[in-house]
């Protein structure tokens, strides 16, 4: 054979001998991040499940009202009673826009 494809092949050995030492040096060095990678992976993925199908959280929401219509209604008069005084407050306080104009949200100047 001819000397310069010798002296490649025998660097193409020793290339595949590093990169496969480098790939084993590298797995043992991310072993410690393979389960907290995961969980993220895990929770990324939940999330992106909400977002693309929010009535099951929206759902998940409604079923315990459903069920338990006391406690329900304790937390809608509780509702009810927030938004009444953030209206109040929105009235009252100095500088801030009237809801019809901010599109219902508090806006200070």
């Amino acid at each position: 054979m001819n000397e310069r494809l010798i002296r490649l092949l025998e660097r193409r050995e020793v290339l595949v001998a590093q990169a496969s030492a480098q790939r084993l040096t590298l797995a043992r060095s991310l072993e410690p991040w393979r389960r907290p990678l995961s969980l993220a992976g895990h929770g990324l993925a939940a999330l992106q499940f909400v977002r693309n199908h929010p009535v099951w959280l929206v759902g998940s929401a409604v079923l315990p009202a459903a069920l338990l219509p006391t406690r329900a209604g304790k937390w809608m008069r509780r509702g009810l009673l927030a938004w009444q005084v953030l209206r109040q407050l929105r009235q009252r306080v100095p500088g801030a826009r009237p809801a019809d104009e901010s599109g219902g949200r508090l806006t200070i100047l």
